[in-house]
């Protein structure tokens, strides 16, 4: 399984350049991560962009999915990064991936892997999606 998380809601660039979760944010990572949980993730690896925003909203995850996870920035989920690099880095891959990333990249990626099914990206929510051969929609939150 591959799970895409956006970003909880951040700061406004022209408060703090960073852009940290807001109060809001960091409870609504909290709720996400919680519902999650419930339905049972535990991925084996949770990769965030390295913005601070990624990072915090992936901590609650790591926290409550699965606190042995490896838990690392990887290059490849900038906003503006191709979609290819992280399809061709899952695919093919038997572990359980978690992303937390940005707009438009994960829409991008999304797109990339299920194609026309794809739909609009979930604001600050989770996709995830199973790979028999073909990338499948399974939920989203």
């Amino acid at each position: 399984m591959l799970f895409l998380v956006h970003h909880a809601q951040a700061a406004d660039p022209m408060l703090d350049p960073q852009r940290p979760l807001t109060d809001q944010g960091h409870a609504h990572a909290e709720t996400l991560a919680a519902r999650v949980a419930a339905r049972g993730v535990k991925p084996a690896v949770i990769w965030h962009s390295g913005k601070l925003r990624a990072r915090q909203t992936g901590e609650p995850f790591w926290r409550l999915c699965n606190p042995l996870a490896e838990f690392t920035a990887t290059r490849g989920l900038q906003p503006d990064d191709p979609p290819q690099w992280i399809a061709d880095a899952v695919t093919g891959d038997t572990r359980e991936i978690m992303v937390v990333g940005h707009m438009p990249h994960l829409n991008r990626l999304l797109e990339l892997l299920v194609g026309d099914r794809a739909g609009v990206f979930p604001l600050h929510g989770c996709v995830a999606l199973s790979h028999d051969g073909v990338w499948r929609e399974a939920w989203r939150e």
